[in-house]
């Protein structure tokens, strides 16, 4: 019984309330956020680069992170009401499981990687990433929604709902497909476009590109790890209940 108690305090209370309307929010600002980049954010001719029509707003991985967010939240909040948020439930939804596995493959990573990458290559030279003069047209607090609320809302999401993450190998192929997909877009990008997604791959010679990919790709991997360690950190007393629960389980079966 005092197991089946600790795992229902997630799920019911003040706290599972506090969690839903949370996820109530951070979807609705997302989903809005996307909304109103893409009806009211028009840049005017004199600030397209040639062939910078093709591919529209989906050639930024910032809104393909956006997007994602905006699914992953919702997943969160459909979750909350018609799945379960239980360390150790008799059946696992298969919400819960996609939504378990979208945090650590996908939302978490990618989250943190447009991110750290963006306000860390604002700091070196903002002409490389965000120039100065899309302050005119793109709102700043639409830029704290698609860059820096995507890292904040992700830690509190990972501190306040549990979650087993999937197997190192699982998880990473998620990610891996999901970043080779867009690094593939970026080079259909350029080819039918002709032009780079981002300026600072202009300043880049072959090598260096391909040395930037690399690193890009590492980088993804080492935030999944990140994620990967800080959940297991914050969870240990429930991993523990979970493991204990799923090894009782097995050994009624062998009974």
């Amino acid at each position: 019984m005092a197991k089946s108690k600790s795992s229902d305090g997630y799920q019911r209370g003040v706290y599972g309330a506090l969690r839903t309307l949370m996820h109530f929010i951070v979807a609705v600002q997302f989903s809005y956020g996307i909304y109103y980049d893409f009806t009211y954010v028009h840049f005017p001719p004199g600030m397209l680069r040639p062939g910078g029509e093709f591919g529209g707003k989906l050639k930024f991985l910032t809104v393909w992170d956006a997007i994602l967010q905006a699914v992953y939240f919702t997943i969160c909040l459909l979750n909350d009401f018609i799945g379960t948020n239980e360390v150790a439930p008799k059946r696992m939804p298969l919400i819960r499981k996609l939504k378990d596995y979208m945090l650590a493959a996908f939302a978490f990573p990618v989250a943190l990687n447009v991110g750290v990458t963006f306000w860390t290559l604002m700091a070196i030279d903002r002409e490389l990433v965000f120039p100065k003069a899309l302050d005119a047209v793109f709102p700043g607090w639409l830029n704290h929604v698609m860059h820096t609320n995507i890292v904040i809302f992700m830690v509190i999401e990972i501190c306040t709902s549990f979650r087993q993450y999937p197997s190192r190998k699982a998880g990473l192929t998620g990610l891996g497909i999901f970043m080779a997909s867009y690094l593939g877009w970026l080079h259909v990008v350029r080819h039918f476009g002709g032009i780079w997604v981002y300026p600072v791959l202009d300043v880049l010679n072959l090598p260096q590109r391909i040395l930037f990919f690399a690193v890009s790709l590492g980088f993804c991997v080492g935030l999944y790890l990140l994620g990967e360690f800080f959940n297991n950190l914050i969870w240990t007393k429930e991993l523990k209940q979970l493991r204990a629960a799923t090894a009782g389980g097995a050994s009624k079966k062998t009974k």
